[in-house]
């Protein structure tokens, strides 16, 4: 019998989900909407905004196939709550950050894979970065650039991965903030 995700250690899950990038995929936005719908049906008013986020949404550049999306809510815990009855894993969750995924399975990835980022009102500069670089076209290659050499190096490593490219997604989001924020 297989072990259950949940009762996976961080290695254990490393090794059944390594990072992998693969080209843009026109169908990730039509996932997004999908995946929106369900959102708005499951959570109804406690969605104050649901957002596309991540590589996925800037649908240039080379990405992991796992659609990221902000779900802005007043009631982090309770949206939670909800999604976890509905069969969303959640994996991370500390006061007013939760985190969790659909389409992880004790065999690997599913067809279509979700990570839901549950926040507050404001907690959402993800939105100005994914927006930068799909209006900064020199900028996203250089972030697929950057992905693609730290790949190598942390394929199976989900943490050193994006801690590797914290200072460039930092960076570009505060150009983005001043952009977008005025």
């Amino acid at each position: 019998m297989k072990k259950r995700l949940e009762d996976m250690s961080l290695q254990e899950l490393w090794e059944l989900f390594p990072i992998v990038l693969v080209a843009p995929d026109p169908t990730w936005k039509k996932q997004f909407r999908e995946e929106k719908k369900t959102l708005e049906k499951l959570l109804g008013k406690k969605a104050l905004g649901i957002y596309h986020i991540g590589s996925t949404a800037v649908g240039t550049i080379v990405a992991k196939p796992i659609v990221d999306i902000i779900v802005e809510t007043d009631d982090p815990k309770a949206a939670a709550d909800i999604l976890a009855g509905s069969g969303y894993i959640v994996m991370l969750r500390n006061e007013d950050r939760i985190s969790l995924n659909k389409g992880y399975t004790v065999d690997g990835y599913a067809d279509k894979v979700f990570h839901i980022h549950i926040r507050k009102p404001g907690d959402t500069d993800e939105i100005y970065f994914a927006k930068y670089l799909t209006e900064h076209a020199d900028v996203a290659e250089e972030y697929g650039s950057l992905k693609k050499k730290l790949l190598s190096q942390y394929g199976r490593d989900r943490d050193g991965y994006t801690d590797a490219k914290t200072d460039f997604v930092k960076a570009v989001t505060e150009r983005a903030k001043k952009v977008y924020c005025k």
